[in-house]
């Protein structure tokens, strides 16, 4: 006997009708799933109005549409929205920001002030509340508080940094109470601290305050760097801010002042992250200065300067802060190859007036040398106008083609 094929419902032990309902089901299932996955991105770019009719259960929902109606002052919806989504999710920072500023709105700043540094200490990522918090703890002149809020946001928005490197120096120049609270902000070394110091140095009143962040700053772990002091002394110089550098550089005793002269025997690399106070070696047609092995294996590192007899160049220079009075620049030179006297000469200029208070040219040689000559020039550093002096090697500018190439070592500053 042939057996009649067995229907999908005998089979499963299903009822006849339960079938297109089990598919019925499946088919509802996967166009919910699929609706879901959508919704997201859609209820994101939706309004606030759409967006709420779409996921009127979503708490982030519901929290941007609280967003939306504070910024067209439509506090009452504001506050009823971010209600609702606090409801359904107490710990969105964003809700209990337009909370909080609704407060602020209606005159309550004591309880705004309680919810909004609830919703910043839940989020660092919140710019307003944080921006909130900032001007409010200025009004109350609460300076710590203020600018840790600040330093919150400018480690987020670069975008930012004029307005809030604006707040922290006018509150810096306008109230001395708030510069302790600057400088331990900055001496936490935060990403922005550069730029900040940048920014100073373009305000026409940002000098004192740069002085004053430096000097509070060599207290702290995290001092002004060679990079930032040595941009502060050659900014200043270049203003002619010389006594300034003269009374900077003795409180902070960098460089160390025990010595005059910072690697007067050529010892060490050159360094120009502290210019001035290090040597500027000069590189261009027809002139050069290096700090090289002696070819004579005597004397270690020196500095070897070259000249063509035609251009005059400063060939290297330092700054020094002499006190006035008698000093003695001396040290030793020997020429590698024949050369004119007069060619190259040690010259010392008060650098508040640039008047030449000394110099000394370098003696000619028939033959190259193969032993160093010491040489000695006696100075007398004026009492005023002098803060601060150049000790320049200068290259005369001359009509002849006689090349010169000349070693100094050792050089010293006494008296």
């Amino acid at each position: 006997m042939i057996g009649r094929r067995r229907s999908g419902a005998e089979r499963t032990g299903a009822a006849p009708g339960a079938v297109p309902l089990l598919g019925y089901a499946c088919v509802a299932a996967a166009v919910w799933l699929a609706w879901e996955v959508v919704k997201i991105p859609v209820v994101e770019r939706a309004g606030p109005a759409v967006a709420v009719r779409l996921a009127p259960g979503s708490p982030e929902v519901l929290g941007a549409a609280a967003e939306v109606e504070f910024a067209a002052q439509r506090y009452d919806n504001a506050r009823a929205l971010s209600e609702e989504s606090l409801r359904r999710a107490p710990f969105s920072a964003r809700a209990l920001r337009v909370r909080g500023l609704v407060e602020a709105r209606g005159g309550e700043p004591a309880r705004a002030d309680s919810l909004l540094t609830l919703a910043g200490n839940w989020s660092l990522r919140d710019g307003p509340a944080h921006a909130w918090l900032t001007e409010h703890r200025l009004r109350m002149g609460d300076y710590g508080s203020a600018f840790a809020h600040a330093d919150t946001l400018a480690r987020r928005r670069p975008d930012l940094y004029p307005q809030l490197f604006n707040l922290f120096t006018t509150a810096a120049l306008s109230d001395p109470r708030s510069l302790p609270h600057l400088t331990r902000l900055l001496a936490a070394f935060p990403p922005w601290r550069p730029e900040y110091l940048n920014s100073l140095h373009a305000r026409a009143d940002g000098d004192p305050l740069l002085a004053n962040l430096a000097l509070g700053l060599q207290k702290s772990q995290r001092p002004f760097t060679d990079a930032e002091l040595g941009h502060l002394y050659r900014m200043w110089a270049s203003e002619g801010r010389y006594p300034g550098i003269r009374f900077l550089r003795a409180e902070l005793r960098r460089p160390p002042p025990d010595e005059a002269l910072q690697n007067a025997d050529f010892s060490e690399e050159a360094a120009p992250d502290f210019l001035p106070f290090q040597w500027r070696l000069a590189v261009s047609p027809g002139v050069s200065a290096q700090l090289m092995e002696d070819d004579l294996g005597e004397n270690g590192r020196a500095l070897r300067v070259e000249h063509d007899g035609k251009r005059g160049s400063v060939l290297a220079e330092q700054l020094v802060v002499l006190d006035g009075g008698p000093h003695v620049l001396s040290g030793v030179w020997r020429h590698e190859t024949p050369s004119p006297g007069g060619a190259v000469k040690w010259n010392v200029v008060c650098a508040e007036t640039g008047r030449s208070i000394g110099s000394i040219p370098t003696e000619g040689a028939q033959v190259a040398e193969t032993e160093w000559r010491s040489w000695r020039l006696t100075l007398d550093v004026p009492a005023t106008d002098c803060s601060a002096q150049w000790i320049r090697l200068e290259a005369e500018a001359g009509g002849s083609s006689d090349a010169a190439t000349i070693w100094f070592d050792n050089l010293r500053i006494s008296g």
